[in-house]
């Protein structure tokens, strides 16, 4: 049993450790230059993607950094992301994942309706701004008669499709005020 957690965390060291390497400037001994000037410690000639793909371990890595939706680093559509946070700013954020595009809201409760509160997790489902590109899942609770907890409550029709089209409004908003400023 001992041998196992000592290979469990041999192993999340070494991932780790080799999470770590990126930012570390070596020498590069045998430099191998690519188109453009700049070299690969690893000798892949010009775009070759390394041995993970062409982004990387996991999709996080080797891109490019000009330009685009994903310049910024994160995984999903950034205007679609901001657009997003400013609307749910209102409620109290449980999680965000900007790789995964995955954004959780706590529980929140309107003062003018305190018997009832919502929950929405949103989800950004593209590098594109695109109708498409996002989904909102909204949870509604209501006390209990008796007051002693919540109970889960059917959500208005139409509120989920109400949210989606109020963020696709402010992410094309955000893409035209950035568009404006380039000019």
């Amino acid at each position: 049993m001992n041998y196992l957690k000592i290979f469990a965390v041999s192993i999340a060291i070494a991932i780790g450790v080799a999470a770590c390497g990126t930012g570390i400037e070596t020498e590069n001994r045998f430099p191998t230059e690519k188109p453009g000037g700049k070299s690969d410690p690893f000798g892949r000639a010009g775009n070759e993607p390394g041995v993970f793909g062409e982004g990387g371990l996991f999709g996080l890595g080797g891109g490019s950094s000009g330009g685009g939706d994903n310049a910024n680093g994160i995984g999903v559509n950034s205007f679609l992301w901001r657009a997003s946070l400013d609307t749910t700013s209102f409620m109290p954020l449980s999680s965000a994942d900007p790789f995964g595009g995955v954004i959780i809201t706590d529980w929140f409760t309107a003062p003018e309706a305190p018997s009832e509160r919502f929950k929405m997790t949103i989800y950004i489902l593209d590098t594109s701004l695109r109708a498409d590109g996002v989904k909102v899942s909204v949870f509604k609770q209501a006390q209990a008669p008796d007051g002693t907890g919540w109970v889960d409550a059917a959500v208005t029709p139409g509120t989920a499709a109400q949210l989606e089209n109020a963020i696709l409004i402010r992410a094309r908003q955000l893409r035209i005020d950035t568009l404006a400023a380039d000019e």
